[in-house]
């Protein structure tokens, strides 16, 4: 009888899978509009086209003046001009003060911007005087042309998934259209005649396909078109078919049940028959099994295959941390998992499994982790109560107050 494979380290597992995963790299690349680039992964580093700021300016409403105007608390100068935010003035006599408002530009002359706060009109004739309360030094509330951002620098780069405020910068520094990869193509599909879709009555034994809507919005949040074969019965033929049909058009198929090797697993047999399949078990809490392959194409290139574990949590989870992890290998972004932030555990975990855990956990209103009470590969709750992961090394044990290592979902769905 043949002895048990001993089970693949997560950190083995997802050095191999981002090996593979680079072997289907996504080159081809498109220019869409900033405004719809959000999510979209860089081709091309974004130069700036200037210098931000454009010009000296002021980061506050005041008077612009020449420190040596000032030679004493008190002293009073003419305001002979009032420059606003989007407006250039001109050159600073000798002997004067602007007014000047946050963002306005910096008249010729002038070394410093005394707040409003700490200065006191006195009227006069024209803009009148000012009484500036306080004494002033060179380069106060002054903004330097090309302080943030120097003409011609890169300020964001090739395989950066663009964010909010990514889209932002972008837009400053004169960046109207982006280059950016084409968005990876994933075919999903679940096996199983157990399955059915929600809205139909349950037959005996039957459940409903909560994997399929899971693991499409990730998909979809992971910014990938989603092609949806649905759910495919449980017949070497019907997955035989299926792979071929979700290889045809994608980069990436993705699979949920059937990875392991019971007489109606058909994923296994039905990729040998396509291409090519590894089944893994990886020391990991929820998940173990998991399925890495190719599917051949007609043409002789082919499609890479991930096959995910059935049950909700096993598959939402191992989703996470191997599905994320090659799509951003694919895209040539870094593959490895999130950096966990140190938290502190307001719970007692004595009984650790052997395998790496990943607990799902809560932020509390004490800044600590609550632990959710039933940590079962079955219960979908779990996932939607949770801020996070847990990330447990093997057969540790912790006491409650010690730092255990924590992975915020927000940091995992879209990275």
């Amino acid at each position: 009888m043949n002895a048990p494979r001993p089970l693949l380290s997560l950190d083995e597992a997802l050095a191999r899978l981002t090996a593979a995963a680079a072997g289907h790299a996504i080159t081809e690349t498109e220019t869409v509009s900033t405004f719809d680039a959000l999510g979209r992964v860089l081709a091309a580093d974004v130069l700036s086209a200037l210098d931000v700021p454009p010009a000296d300016n002021t980061s506050m409403d005041g008077y612009a003046l020449r420190c040596a105007d000032v030679p004493s608390a008190g002293t009073q100068l003419p305001v002979m001009q009032r420059i606003p935010a989007g407006h250039v003035g001109q050159p600073l006599l000798p002997g004067s003060a602007a007014r000047i408002f946050t963002g306005g530009h910096l008249p010729a002359g002038a070394d410093a911007v005394v707040m409003q706060e700490q200065c006191e009109p006195v009227a006069g004739q024209g803009l009148g005087l000012v009484k500036v309360n306080t004494m002033p030094t060179p380069g106060q509330w002054i903004r330097r042309r090309g302080e943030d951002v120097e003409h011609g620098s890169a300020v964001l780069h090739r395989g950066e998934r663009l964010t909010p405020q990514a889209l932002g910068l972008a837009a400053s520094v004169g960046a109207g259209t982006l280059q950016v990869l084409r968005r990876p193509r994933v075919a999903l599909f679940s096996t199983g005649d157990e399955l059915q879709m929600p809205g139909e009555a349950l037959r005996p034994g039957a459940i409903y396909n909560s994997n399929r809507f899971t693991l499409r919005a990730l998909l979809q949040a992971g910014g990938c078109d989603v092609q949806d074969l649905g759910i495919v019965g449980d017949t070497l033929a019907a997955t035989r078919a299926a792979l071929r049909e979700a290889a045809l058009h994608s980069d990436l198929i993705v699979t949920s049940g059937g990875v392991s090797v019971g007489e109606e697993d058909h994923l296994k047999p039905a990729a040998e028959a396509e291409g090519s399949i590894e089944n893994w078990q990886i020391a990991i809490k929820p998940g173990k099994p998991l399925a890495l392959g190719a599917i051949r194409r007609p043409d002789g290139s082919a499609a890479l295959l991930i096959g995910l574990p059935g049950n909700p949590v096993s598959s939402f989870v191992t989703y996470l941390l191997t599905v994320s992890t090659a799509l951003r290998a694919m895209q040539g972004m870094p593959a490895g998992l999130p950096a966990g932030l140190p938290m502190r555990a307001d719970f007692d975990w004595p009984r650790p499994d052997k395998r790496r855990e990943f607990l799902r956990v809560k932020l509390n209103a004490e800044g600590g982790l609550d632990l959710f009470p039933n940590q079962s590969s079955g219960v979908l709750t779990s996932a939607v109560w949770a801020d996070g992961l847990l990330d447990n090394p093997p057969a540790q044990a912790f006491a409650r107050r010690e730092l255990v290592r924590f992975l915020p979902l927000s940091a995992l769905v879209t990275r």
